[in-house]
């Protein structure tokens, strides 16, 4: 059924023609402007505060981090969180051009796939495109290099996330994904899915007992890598353009 089609049934259920021209050019100067709803003042600190606002808000919903200066130390601390947890050195992560970049023979025992998750898959290490430090919140827009199951299947999720990626408020990460992502085929940002995870997964339904893990990973981690100011934006043009490895096929070299 066509867009035209779906919309002139709607319209008939309403009881309603088309839009007046005056109404309509309303509308579009609405979606072209995004007007801004009224933001908390608490996402409006120097950028010091903002950044230790986001990383208490990540403790408070029951997630951890680990500081680091530069990707160099990503394996050491992907290493010491393994062990400080007595997991195996192996996961599955993330086919990110940043991940990828990384020197991960400085760890040579660690052993990963460069892949969507598996269902097998006890710890997974995935890329955040943004964080937002009102709420503690990390932000996955779906693309071939950021799987979405690598943030549902595995009992540890570990997330890079580059410190000048992180936001006030939410509606700045927004702008981000406006900024720096087109799709080709529409011309608009909007990917098919964009995950906002506050925490690990958790649930009080039952009986109002807190109960972690119950709709996936029951920890998260986050090893922020102080970039201030020296993060590249996401690469332009087609996120869809790069491969993912499936189950089965070679690992990426560094195990």
């Amino acid at each position: 059924m066509s867009r035209e089609a779906i919309l002139d049934s709607i319209r008939r259920g309403l009881r309603r023609g088309p839009l007046p021209e005056d109404q309509a050019a309303m509308l579009r100067g609405r979606l072209a402007r995004h007007p801004r709803q009224l933001i908390p003042a608490r996402s409006r600190l120097p950028r010091p505060e903002q950044l230790a606002l986001f990383l208490r808000n990540l403790e408070k919903e029951f997630g951890s981090f680990e500081r680091v200066p530069d990707l160099a130390a990503v394996p050491e601390a992907v290493a010491d969180y393994l062990a400080a947890h007595n997991l195996p050195p192996q996961f599955g992560m993330a086919p990110h051009p940043v991940l990828l970049g990384i020197d991960w023979s400085a760890r040579p025992l660690l052993r990963f796939e460069a892949r969507r998750a598996m269902p097998t898959d006890e710890v997974t290490v995935q890329h955040a495109f943004a964080a937002i430090a009102e709420t503690g919140t990390l932000m996955f827009p779906a693309d071939p290099t950021r799987p979405t199951t690598l943030n549902l299947l595995p009992e540890h999720a570990i997330v890079v996330l580059h410190a000048s990626r992180v936001v006030g408020a939410l509606e700045e990460a927004w702008d981000l994904l406006r900024a720096e992502r087109r799709d080709p085929m529409t011309g608009g940002f909007m990917p098919r899915n964009v995950m906002l995870v506050t925490g690990p997964s958790r649930s009080a339904d039952i009986e109002s007992t807190l109960e972690l893990g119950a709709h996936g990973p029951r920890r998260l981690h986050v090893v922020l890598v102080d970039d201030e100011g020296d993060a590249p934006a996401e690469a332009p043009g087609d996120p869809r353009a790069e491969a993912v490895a499936q189950p089965g096929e070679p690992a990426v070299p560094g195990d």
